[in-house]
């Protein structure tokens, strides 16, 4: 097993957002601030570490005509739980994210990592992939919040302390000090619009890695 492909894969080359394409619907909803993008993508790995390790186990044991709705079963479980622990411990971040926490059940990520991973393989490849796939869309969640967060107001993980605990408090900062912000930038069309550049930032690099990669391929070889 190649570990070091499943981390680069959950992290950049196969990233639930921008390579995917998938999980749109928190994506843009709640990243109006970087810190609302780390929590719900916190919450998103947890279910995505959990459920992979869940379904890895019991994969022999479930018919394989019936193995899409038992895997909703599970990742519904999960989720629930993730919900409630939320809901107790970091209630203030729970109230802000509202309904997309219990929507996790639906996200096409988690579905679609134990589909075509966790369901074919054994426990630590498939908590590795949870685990980095939920750091991967977390990055995404966290980026797009802070593009956003930083056009749109001029600060940088707002209320992190407020939503996630003092403990976080470190995260908060003001980028551009007496800045009026643009209001688009914090409402939906803003968030189509920085994630279509943040789109297209990914494949330009990636673009420019093959063509480097290319390049040093058909270099001559001198002796």
């Amino acid at each position: 097993m190649n570990y070091r492909q499943i981390i680069m894969d959950g992290l950049w080359y196969n990233n639930v957002t921008y390579a995917q394409n998938i999980a749109l619907c928190p994506l843009l909803a709640v990243t109006t601030t970087a810190t609302n993008g780390l929590g719900m993508g916190l919450a998103t790995a947890a279910v995505l570490v959990i459920s992979n390790v869940a379904i890895s186990l019991v994969r022999s044991f479930i018919p394989s005509e019936v193995r899409i709705p038992a895997f909703i079963i599970l990742i519904a479980t999960i989720v629930t739980l993730v919900d409630m622990t939320m809901n107790a411990y970091i209630h203030e971040l729970y109230k802000v994210l509202g309904l997309f926490i219990p929507l996790i059940v639906v996200n096409c990520a988690v579905l679609a990592r134990a589909e075509a991973f966790a369901s074919q393989n054994s426990i630590i490849p498939s908590a590795i992939d949870g685990l980095f796939m939920g750091i991967g869309f977390t990055l995404g969640l966290v980026s797009l919040g802070a593009v956003r967060e930083i056009i749109g107001s001029g600060t940088l993980f707002s209320g992190a302390s407020l939503l996630l605990g003092q403990n976080f408090s470190f995260l908060e900062m003001t980028i551009i000090p007496h800045y009026k912000g643009v209001l688009l930038m914090m409402l939906p069309p803003g968030g189509f619009i920085a994630m279509g550049f943040l789109m297209v930032g990914k494949r330009y690099l990636d673009n420019r890695a093959k063509q480097k990669a290319a390049a040093m391929s058909s270099a001559p070889v001198t002796a």
